[in-house]
């Protein structure tokens, strides 16, 4: 990846902060979006000293304007040879529970915020003769979650965009895959544990791990080195993917 350019949106925390990291190890010039400046820039302190070359921008990426201003600004230091996707929010709620308010904050940054990203960045890689672009699903997009509409509607959403970026841009040099993790261990699980169930936060972990067949939850730098392949070459035969990450979620459930 030496030479290119790759931008990450929801750099500063979780799975946009491993992502950020594993692709400034692999030689890319990282360029952070986040909402949180001050902790963007800390990882773009973090891939620095690690012998990597990292930039941190405040973006909102469900405001159109913000994201227009960013990618100008970006598109004016050169090429960009990769967008990874990675920003986003959660909810809990079934349909009857989940407020107006809810649905469209999950809709705006999950949802909006990912196609203003891709529609900002496919024309500059459709000029410059391609590029990737790697979106975050998750298992929600395909699989019955409970308490979890809003946020399923919003992955099942960012799935169906990904094939329609690949099919539309596959003959203009562009990939574009989506990974759908199962539950990862970021510091919003543990925030999510520590607010609900107080008093029995490690009941809860358990729990909460063993919903995946293999027994435990999946970390951010595992979803990273599958990132950091899917914007390689050496994935330059995979396009319109939805690549599970999900501790045999899917197949080996009961």
């Amino acid at each position: 990846m030496k030479g290119k350019t790759a931008v990450v949106t929801g750099g500063a925390s979780g799975i946009g902060r491993a992502i950020a990291l594993r692709l400034g190890s692999l030689g890319a010039r990282v360029r952070l979006l986040d909402t949180n400046i001050e902790a963007a820039r800390l990882v773009a302190t973090e891939v620095e000293q690690a012998g990597g070359d990292a930039l941190a921008l405040q973006c909102d990426i469900a405001d159109a304007e913000s994201v227009a201003k960013t990618f100008e600004a970006l598109f004016l230091q050169g090429r960009l040879d990769m967008l990874v996707n990675s920003a986003g929010i959660s909810h809990i709620g079934n349909l009857t529970n989940t407020t107006e308010q809810d649905f469209d904050r999950v809709y705006r940054v999950n949802v909006k915020g990912t196609y203003l990203c891709m529609q900002a960045c496919v024309p500059h890689m459709v000029e410059n003769g391609g590029g990737v672009i790697l979106n975050m699903a998750s298992i929600a997009a395909t699989a019955g979650l409970l308490d979890r509409f809003a946020y399923s509607m919003s992955k099942g959403a960012v799935l169906s965009m990904t094939l329609s970026v690949a099919k539309d841009y596959i003959g203009k040099g562009i990939r574009c895959n989506c990974i759908s993790p199962a539950r990862i261990h970021t510091p919003f699980v543990d925030g999510f544990i520590a607010k609900n169930y107080p008093g029995r936060e490690e009941e809860m972990f358990r729990a909460l791990s063993n919903s995946q067949p293999i027994g435990r939850m999946g970390t951010p730098e595992e979803v990273a080195f599958l990132a950091g392949y899917l914007c390689s070459d050496q994935a330059s035969f995979i396009t319109g993917a939805d690549i599970p990450l999900d501790g045999g979620f899917f197949n080996l459930r009961g």
